[in-house]
């Protein structure tokens, strides 16, 4: 089966980048068939994004929904033209929905993890701390169950801890070694299922080859030409992911996303220009009552100015009073009740500073009830 996608060769080998080389990839897909229906895979570690297009095509990529997460922004933005949905960004510091994925195509970083500042590692595990199974850890719960595990890595990591959790999570794993022998690599096929019992003999045999391989005792087939066994079937995805995106921003995509979406900007006006729009007059002139609620209501503040020259800064306020009415009336056997009645009455009150020159009231505030 012919590839069907150019590489960059300008990034191979760059920043721990190793791509899956063309034999091995063209060989890998012949072991994969597609499902009757829709389907989700992912690549974590996608670099140019071409294993995870190519694995599409050979589906079919009218029925397949390609997702892929890449560290490096110029390998991104290549595959954003591969696949359909791209992270830039680290697959630690991602949201991705779980059991969502039919395929997890994961040829993750190669080497041993480094302590950060704080002297930690971030790694869950007994054995030695690697790229490799930091990556399987934070992948593996995205694949779905019946779905299909393609783990390209060196031969030298599998160790006891990495093949256990292999024997535990997958079912009818094969190994072969890749084509291009440079990089030592091998490439694990599984089916994932619930965790099992390894007391299986099938699984203590499977078990012992890993660890073998793993060791340099055994050297691996190379990855068959045709794939002599019942392909790898990558089960329908029920829906895609609800999650799929990256907790943090990079100042640059940042940057991006703010250029792109321009914040409130756009309806600031419709937001927080209220108060600075000019008000219209009303339709007609106002009575004294619509005039005396609007002062008292604060609608209307300011400089006012009256026929006769007077100038007067205005602002006006409501208060609450209450108002007591007192009744009395005659029982029955002559004496007299007392009802005291409190009601609630709203009170305009208008304060206004005098700016009248010659007034005797200049300069003085004014209490206008």
């Amino acid at each position: 089966m012919a590839l069907m996608f150019p590489r960059l060769a300008r990034n191979f080998v760059k920043n721990g980048y190793f791509p899956t080389d063309e034999p091995t990839l063209e060989r890998a897909l012949a072991a994969l068939a597609p499902a009757d229906g829709p389907m989700c895979i992912l690549d974590p570690c996608a670099g140019e994004g071409v294993a995870i297009a190519e694995a599409a095509h050979a589906l079919g990529r009218e029925q397949v929904q390609v997702f892929a997460v890449e560290y490096d922004a110029e390998r991104a933005a290549h595959a954003r033209r591969l696949v359909d949905r791209c992270i830039h960004g680290d697959l630690m510091d991602t949201l991705i929905s779980r059991q969502t994925f039919g395929l997890l195509w994961l040829n993750p970083p190669y080497g041993d993890l480094s302590k950060d500042a704080n002297g930690n590692i971030g790694y869950q595990g007994q054995g030695r701390a690697r790229l490799e199974k930091l990556f399987y850890q934070r992948a593996l719960p995205l694949l779905q169950y019946g779905g299909v595990l393609l783990f390209i890595v060196p031969s030298y990591i599998l160790d006891a801890e990495l093949v256990g959790w292999l024997t535990r999570h997958f079912a009818d794993l094969r190994i072969y070694r890749a084509v291009e022998t440079q990089f030592k690599q091998v490439v694990v096929f599984g089916r994932r299922v619930r965790q099992r019992d390894q007391a299986s003999d099938s699984v203590k045999a499977v078990r012992g080859v890993l660890l073998q391989i793993g060791q340099g005792d055994v050297e691996a087939e190379e990855l068959p030409l045709e794939w002599p066994f019942l392909p790898y079937s990558v089960p329908t995805s029920p829906t895609e992911p609800e999650h799929f995106y990256r907790v943090t921003m990079e100042p640059e995509q940042f940057a991006d996303e703010v250029g792109r979406l321009q914040g409130l900007w756009p309806s600031l006006e419709a937001h927080l220009g209220a108060a600075q729009q000019s008000l219209r007059p009303p339709a007609r002139a106002l009575s004294h009552w619509h005039l005396a609620l609007a002062l008292a209501a604060g609608a209307i503040s300011g400089v006012v100015r009256s026929r006769t020259g007077r100038v007067l800064v205005v602002k006006g306020d409501t208060h609450k009073e209450k108002t007591l009415q007192t009744e009395y009336t005659e029982r029955d056997d002559g004496s007299v009740a007392e009802t005291r009645i409190l009601t609630d009455k709203f009170v305009p009150v208008i304060r206004a500073w005098d700016l009248t020159l010659g007034s005797p009231t200049w300069g003085e505030v004014l209490t206008i009830r």
